[in-house]
């Protein structure tokens, strides 16, 4: 694993070197893989990761009708999406389409899930965000919780992922206490650890990319 102090020094390099914005800019990490064969499922990472420090509000969209509509509205969650509006936008795909990449999660009640396998499966799935399915009964606050402060990286078939991991407004050590929690995640899904990295860089969105590993 990187040592702390290497990517506490990449984080400072890549935010002393960004240049002065007067807005504030995302911080991102790309990790570069080898020697892993992406035409298997099996190998290519899906992981929603539980960050130590919050990067910003997350949008969390609902699906559902009865308790976990009340549940949803007392959790703050940004929509919320009916059983007769999931059937709407089956026929509105620029509207489903813009509803998949506006919001970053998604949670349905098991009664609607196959709705929204029929009607936006195809708009959610190819960008995995698929709803986590929700019992009847369940308490959706604490799930509502971890989610604003989780991050989802997903290399699809490609050897290269990249994701947020932090914002010019944190502190270094803050930036890179969630470098090490994404790495340590994606390093445990890889067959081989380490040995499966070519490299990782942070950097800011208009900054250059600082080598971690």
């Amino acid at each position: 694993m990187v040592d702390k102090t290497q990517i506490i020094s990449a984080v400072t390099a890549a935010m002393e070197q960004a240049p002065k914005r007067k807005f504030q800019e995302s911080i991102d990490i790309t990790i570069n893989l080898k020697h892993v064969d992406m035409a298997q499922p099996k190998n290519r990472i899906d992981e929603t990761i539980l960050l130590p420090q919050a990067i910003g509000v997350k949008k969390i969209a609902v699906l559902g009708k009865g308790d976990i509509v009340s549940q949803a509205r007392n959790a703050g969650v940004d929509i919320i999406i009916g059983p007769e509006e999931i059937e709407r936008l089956g026929g509105a795909p620029r509207e489903a389409r813009k509803l998949a990449g506006q919001y970053d999660y998604f949670l349905a009640e098991t009664a609607v899930m196959p709705l929204v396998g029929r009607w936006l499966g195809q708009r959610l799935g190819p960008r995995g965000k698929m709803p986590q399915p929700i019992p009847m009964g369940q308490d959706i606050t604490p799930i509502v919780e971890r989610l604003r402060n989780s991050v989802k990286i997903r290399s699809k078939d490609r050897l290269n992922m990249s994701v947020k991991i932090g914002n010019t407004a944190m502190s270094a050590d803050a930036v890179a206490e969630n470098v090490d929690a994404v790495l340590k995640r994606v390093l445990g899904r890889l067959e081989n650890g380490e040995l499966n990295v070519r490299s990782v860089y942070v950097k800011t969105t208009m900054g250059p990319a600082v080598k971690v590993m």
